[in-house]
């Protein structure tokens, strides 16, 4: 464990001068407030004194990379800018050690930013003050229950993963209660008992677990809790008018520690030893559901950054992320994977690829996205940051995991694209139609045990999908497995057959990939697409 490898390194020399082993130079100074008047500003933006000092005015339940990364991000650069005015007490959830490293540091920590953000490099540096102090639930749930007593606190957020908004049993009683949702009812409670169940002390309650309607859910959950643990009609009245359960959607890539090698650089850079420095790529969204005026007053830190939008619905923000952002991942990866591209940056660096990938999004997923909430030039935006996402030097994300489960996707991903098309055009969208034919002939899998494998360019891969078997049978018929894939309803809930033109145009692309290759057939159709 890492906290236990801090002590170790530690021994007898002074914690806040301590010494960690380092590379080829060693760095002497850790971050923290005593030391931040030795680290100079010119190669990362550091927080002013007056930031140190801040009240506490969020509760946010989980320490994770993601909320330091995004909601952490945006509260520290509003503090900056003198609009929210407020710091973060992190309740540790889980009973793994690591607050131990937040006390070492007096709770800073660096985020690096690095990616590509319209069309130019970006690399950007920054000491986030945001957080106060890191409480934990297992040690300390008293003092997070004392925390409910502050008037300025205002703000719940949370990233408990995807399994933390569920039904429990819990009793608020227990200290502290097992699941998420019993931890949060009891700091509600707390708080309707310091404040007489006052409508001003209700909290703004932002989940950002990636789940549908989360805090719809997590709302239901924590109200039928209250009704378990009878208490009372009042305080369940007092949860559902005076507390604000806000959905959310939040997308940003950060992929946490930095490499060993690229750690060591960058310690030796800035001058001084960080063990919670993190990375994320310079792009950012946190759309949060609310019409209140209240949540936009209490959520001040919204204004301070382009990342965050409060919204009455988040819908349309959803649907760009999850037919521009996942439908092109989903419909690109077999075509990658068989052009010979092993991570996503790797295949954007390649012209022909990087053009079909734009072209993909410009002219078919766009028009079979925009609506009457989303307009042309909104998800005309969000593809050209779809591409420098996808661009990301600093990023390796592997083609191969993007195949999993990559029946499922396609149909929850892409077929509402394809019958939207048609609609649209009545025609074939072509590039659509070769990421379907990638898709048949990658699955075109062997059975070794209870694995199926697919081969490509003498590279094995595992393919985890419910259907491997499905299409490894019809592959035994290579004649009909273009026909037999594309009216299979079990994969589609349609009849790709029925769309004029559709199977013909898979069939060709099959024929060229298995005879010409990827990269060939995505040549000839940039140049049939041009004449």
């Amino acid at each position: 464990m890492e906290g236990s490898n801090l002590k170790l390194q530690v021994g007898i020399l002074p914690l806040k001068m301590a010494r960690f082993p380092r590379g080829r130079n060693d760095v002497n100074m850790i971050l923290n407030k005593e030391n931040l008047k030795n680290i100079s500003e010119e190669k990362v933006k550091k927080p002013t004194a007056e930031m140190l000092e801040l009240p506490e005015r969020v509760i946010q339940f989980g320490t994770g990379v993601l909320l330091r990364g995004l909601p952490d991000y945006f509260i520290d650069q509003a503090n900056h800018q003198g609009i929210f005015n407020g710091r973060v007490v992190l309740v540790k959830t889980t009973a793994k050690a690591g607050a131990d490293e937040f006390a070492n540091q007096d709770n800073l920590y660096t985020l690096c930013v690095k990616g590509i953000e319209n069309g130019n490099e970006v690399e950007e540096n920054m000491i986030n003050a945001a957080i106060s102090r890191v409480l934990s639930a297992t040690s300390e749930w008293a003092e997070v229950l004392k925390t409910a007593h502050q008037p300025e606190m205002k703000v719940v957020i949370s990233n408990t993963t995807e399994v933390g908004i569920v039904k429990s049993e819990d009793k608020i009683t227990d200290a502290p209660p097992q699941s998420f949702p019993g931890k949060l009812l009891a700091f509600l409670h707390e708080r309707y008992k310091a404040f007489n169940g006052s409508e001003e002390s209700g909290m703004v309650i932002v989940p950002t677990e990636l789940i549908s309607d989360n805090a719809d859910k997590l709302k239901e959950i924590v109200l039928d809790l209250a009704i378990q643990n009878k208490l009372g009609w009042d305080f369940e009245n007092w949860l559902r008018t005076a507390n604000h359960f806000c959905k959310t959607l939040v997308d940003r890539i950060v992929p946490g520690k930095l490499p060993a090698e690229a750690q060591q650089s960058m310690e030796d850079a800035l001058g001084y030893t960080d063990r919670l420095m993190i990375m994320a790529e310079p792009f950012r969204l946190w759309a949060i559901e609310s019409s209140s005026e209240k949540v936009k007053e209490i959520l001040s830190f919204a204004s301070a950054d382009k990342g965050i939008f409060i919204v009455p619905s988040i819908d349309k923000f959803k649907e760009l992320k999850l037919r521009l952002l996942n439908g092109t991942h989903t419909i690109s990866c077999g075509l990658a994977i068989l052009a010979g591209f092993h991570t996503v940056k790797e295949a954007m660096a390649d012209g022909e690829f990087a053009k079909h990938v734009l072209k993909l999004m410009q002219e078919e997923i766009v028009p079979a996205v925009e609506n009457e909430d989303i307009t042309k030039d909104e998800a005309l935006a969000f593809a050209k940051s779809v591409v420098d996402r996808f661009s990301n030097p600093f990023l390796d994300h592997q083609w191969h995991a993007i195949t999993l489960n990559y029946t499922q996707k396609l149909q929850m991903r892409n077929m509402p694209l394809i019958r939207k098309y048609y609609a649209l055009h009545n025609q074939v969208p072509q590039r659509t139609a070769l990421g379907v034919a990638a898709y048949i002939v990658f699955m075109n899998v062997t059975q070794d045990g209870g694995q199926y494998l697919s081969t490509v360019n003498g590279k094995r891969y595992t393919t985890q999908d419910e259907f491997a078997e499905v299409l490894h049978g019809y592959w035994k018929n290579p004649e009909t497995v273009v026909d037999s894939t594309l009216g299979d309803r079990r994969l589609w809930d349609k009849n790709l057959n029925n769309y004029p033109g559709f199977n013909a145009a898979v069939k060709s692309y099959v024929e060229q990939l298995q005879n010409k290759g990827a990269k060939e057939t995505l040549s000839n159709l940039h140049q049939e697409r041009t004449n």
